[in-house]
């Protein structure tokens, strides 16, 4: 059964780091494409951050380049979000989120790709 546990957030201040974990079972990093989303309170939609495909190829939201980074730890069966340079606006609620379109080929920021999704962790920055 597919499944994603992400560990909680927290809470720092602007300019500090977080490291968001996600715990993945009956999900392979070979055959599943991985991504980081965010839900920022009072709005429904989820707005992509990372993602990282099969091969290991990153794409990043605009909004967050050159201070978050993507990876996996094939050993652990976990999916990371480093984020540095935290500002008040990436407060929000981040879920990490699995997809096999076309055969987990994708490498793609649009949540309608993903069909496993985490419980979600709230993340707050303040200022």
């Amino acid at each position: 059964q597919e499944r994603l546990v992400e560990s909680p957030g927290g809470s720092v201040q602007a300019g500090g780091s977080l490291r968001l974990s996600c715990t993945v079972s009956g999900i392979s990093f070979k055959d599943y494409y991985m991504g980081w989303f965010r839900q920022v309170a009072g709005k429904e939609e989820r707005v992509g951050v990372a993602t990282i495909g099969t091969a290991g190829t990153t794409r990043y939201a605009r909004f967050v380049k050159n201070r978050f980074a993507i990876s996996t730890d094939d050993a652990a069966n976990t999916l990371y979000l480093q984020m540095n340079s935290l500002k008040p606006e990436d407060t929000a609620i981040y879920y990490c989120a699995a997809g096999s379109v076309w055969g987990g080929s994708l490498v793609t920021l649009d949540q309608n790709n993903y069909h496993v999704w985490g419980q979600g962790t709230q993340v707050t920055v303040s200022s």
